[in-house]
């Protein structure tokens, strides 16, 4: 029966594994993504009817085609890009030190003359002179060192998925590409203020509230950089 079991368990696992042999990693579908619901539900502003060409020519025009006409992120729906780029670098050392040293001495020359009586009884070199003698030393020294270097520089478009209460914008983004067998991907979601969007329609990644940063990928290359299920549950389970 239990190789019935463990036989079962391998199987399972084997298909789990075989699954994407011979086929590169499949893109999420885009048909129920949060950024095509906010762009369908509501819709987007009907589009004003065309201008005439002397006052489509105009300066002073408040269409968003026009030169002076605002293309920042307005509504739920529209698109923004979001320009990511970090680089963080940090360093963090410390050192701690501690020693202590006790002795303590107890000697019990007088207590009713039991000593006295008792000396004569005491093993040759025995005395209460120095009853009891407790002498204690610990040290005690660590050192730490921390060193983190980040980069990451990427552009990506996101879009308005709601409008809060306080006007703020909730924003999502997905990309994904692939080549050959492995795919790249990248999510950003967060906040942003209207007023952080410059007028070239772009968003800081430091500009977002609550910024949910993931950039990494899945394929053959992947898998390969991973440790198998079993040596994780291993690790996880052996006390050494």
């Amino acid at each position: 029966m239990k190789h019935i079991i463990f036989l079962a368990c391998l199987g399972v696992t084997a298909c789990g594994q075989t699954t994407g042999i011979g086929v590169p990693p499949a893109l999420t579908p885009v048909a129920e993504s949060p950024e095509l619901v906010a762009m369908q539900s509501p819709r987007l502003p009907e589009r004003p009817e065309p201008l005439s060409p002397a006052a489509s020519a105009s300066l002073w025009s408040g269409d968003r085609a026009s030169l002076l006409g605002t293309r920042r992120a307005e509504t739920r729906g529209d698109i923004v890009t979001v320009i990511i780029e970090i680089d963080d670098e940090a360093e963090f050392s410390n050192s701690s030190d501690r020693s202590r040293s006790g002795s303590e001495t107890m000697a019990v020359p007088n207590l009713v003359g039991i000593p006295q009586r008792l000396g004569g009884r005491l093993p040759e070199g025995a005395t209460f002179d120095d009853a009891v003698g407790l002498t204690s030393n610990s040290k005690f020294k660590g050192d730490g060192n921390t060193t983190r270097n980040e980069r990451l520089t990427l552009r990506v478009a996101a879009t308005v998925t709601e409008i809060l209460p306080n006007g703020s914008f909730a924003i999502e983004g997905r990309q994904e590409v692939r080549l050959n067998y492995e795919l790249r991907e990248l999510v950003v979601t967060g906040f942003v203020r209207p007023e952080d969007i410059s007028r070239r329609n772009e968003v800081l990644y430091d500009k977002i509230a609550a910024a949910r940063i993931s950039y990494g990928g899945r394929g053959q290359i992947t898998d390969v950089q991973q440790p198998r299920y079993g040596q994780q549950v291993a690790e996880k389970l052996l006390p050494f």
